[in-house]
């Protein structure tokens, strides 16, 4: 088991997780972005999809390589640090502006852009939580499945479920009521395909920082007597 070992990379990759999360979901999510491409037409499109796939990158290693249980962990490190951003944009949002124009000006932009900033983290965390742990389970349970061998079945297949119910929550725990209903609906499904395909085309680099992974840290860890309940910290 792996469950006393110290890792030289671990917490280094727990950190990009965390901060590659909380700077999707707090700039990048409340913008719906719109672009025109050749052939395919305007696409809609959330402005986090972006950079949040990382987020299941660094996922896909964590269980890959150190197993389900300490990806587990980082997802919660994820939770903490949602819940700290949420109390800091309420209380920082409801405290009362000093007088001047600039404060009050900067009072309204600061409204605007966090003021809803506890039902995109409510989204976040509930979607996140879920999406990120069913890519975990599923990855850890084809490795055991393919006995270790093509690891871009594992990647791509466990991106795909995992997405599916991030997206499938997030945008209407975020935004609904808020949006256009048929906006929530074609963001959602936008970002779905977005997200994966992003993960199709990381997948080249996925194998090689596993291989340095795995090499380096001397561990190519198999859930075979994990327990996989998803409310345990520890590993």
């Amino acid at each position: 088991m792996n469950t006393h070992r110290t890792y030289r990379y671990y917490d280094l990759i727990v950190a990009a997780f965390v901060t590659v999360l909380l700077c999707a979901n707090l700039i990048g999510a409340g913008k719906v972005a719109q672009v025109d491409l050749p052939l395919v037409g305007t696409l809609v499109f959330g402005a986090g999809v972006l950079f949040f796939p990382i987020s299941y990158f660094f996922g896909d290693i964590l269980t890959e390589v150190y197993g389900y249980a300490h990806d587990r962990r980082a997802v919660w490190c994820g939770f903490g640090a949602l819940a700290f951003a949420a109390l800091m944009a309420f209380v920082v949002t409801a405290l009362p502006a000093a007088p001047g124009d600039y404060n009050s000006q900067l009072q309204s932009g600061l409204q605007v852009v966090f003021g809803n900033t506890w039902r995109i983290v409510l989204g976040s965390i509930v979607a996140f939580w879920a999406g990120s742990l069913v890519n975990s389970f599923v990855l850890a349970k084809l490795k055991i499945m393919t006995q270790g061998r093509h690891l871009w079945v594992r990647t791509i297949g466990s991106t795909m479920a995992g997405e599916l119910v991030d997206s499938s929550l997030f945008y209407f725990l975020a935004f609904y009521a808020i949006w256009p209903t048929e906006q929530v609906i074609q963001v959602a499904i936008t970002q779905y395909i977005l997200k994966t395909s992003w993960e199709v085309l990381a997948t080249p680099m996925t194998y090689r920082i596993v291989a340095f992974l795995k090499r380096k840290e001397n561990e190519d860890f198999y859930d075979t007597d994990t327990n996989f309940t998803p409310f345990k910290v520890s590993v």
